[in-house]
């Protein structure tokens, strides 16, 4: 049998470097960036998704399209996600339709809902309003909703993973609610391929590592998609968890 064909856009980047590496074996990955770097995965793909010209060039046989361009920063201005985040997704979801792939798997955020971690009005559901925190939140939420639009009219499978925060371990968190929503490399490759392979075609799902302090619901995350986190931050870091610790006052600025 032929294996899916996906297009990994923003596989430059910090977890698309991740996915690269991690989902080689399991999958034919077209691998994009949009500025050549000597440190990039071989085979990257050089385009810039918020023209839509180079986003349709990269849909040719693609099944599964795992989307992780855009600004990252919660600090990011508004130039910056109206042109990655708002531009190159729409760009990148309309060319996926066009083309006919199957599904699209959204990189989302915690920041989306991240009023609430401000307030500590925890526990979180997939299903509450969203509240993002910043301005990359409230591109987040427009990505979700874009989503859910190309789902209803064009029958695209869409889903949408809100991210915690990724990264090889928990040491360099400073604060409790940044290690409670830690994502390991791991469990970030695991959560990509269940959302690429589950028989569910639309949903918003928390993607966080299997940490005992976490405030955010994955209940769908396990039983729509099938994902079993395995990593936890005790196990990767000599900080005990904290619960009681407050959030910062200005939350993401600290993140």
């Amino acid at each position: 049998m032929s294996r899916r064909k996906v297009l990994i856009t923003g596989a430059t980047g910090d977890i698309g470097n991740v996915l690269a590496e991690g989902l080689a074996e399991d999958y034919e990955l077209v691998l994009q960036g949009r500025h050549p770097d000597e440190s990039d995965p071989e085979g990257i793909v050089i385009a810039d998704v918020a023209h839509y010209e180079d986003a349709e060039k990269l849909m040719d046989g693609v099944d599964t399209v795992v989307h992780m361009a855009g600004s990252a920063s919660p600090e990011s201005s508004w130039e910056d996600v109206l042109e990655a985040n708002i531009i190159g997704l729409r760009n990148t979801l309309e060319a996926a339709r066009a083309k006919g792939v199957r599904r699209f798997v959204y990189a989302s955020s915690n920041h989306a809902m991240g009023m609430y971690d401000r307030d500590e009005e925890w526990p979180v559901y997939p299903h509450m309003l969203p509240r993002p925190d910043s301005l990359y939140g409230v591109s987040k939420v427009f990505g979700e909703t874009l989503g859910r639009f190309y789902h209803d009219k064009y029958g695209v499978d869409f889903i949408a993973l809100r991210i915690g925060w990724s990264a090889q371990d928990s040491k360099g968190a400073d604060v409790d609610l940044l290690r409670a929503m830690w994502l390991s490399h791991d469990d970030t490759v695991q959560v990509v391929k269940c959302a690429i392979e589950a028989e569910v075609t639309f949903g918003l799902y928390y993607a966080i590592s299997d940490n005992p302090n976490r405030r955010w619901d994955m209940t769908n995350t396990m039983l729509e998609l099938g994902y079993r986190p395995k990593d936890t931050f005790t196990e990767h870091s000599d900080v005990p968890e904290n619960p009681d610790e407050p959030t910062p006052a200005n939350w993401p600025e600290d993140s």
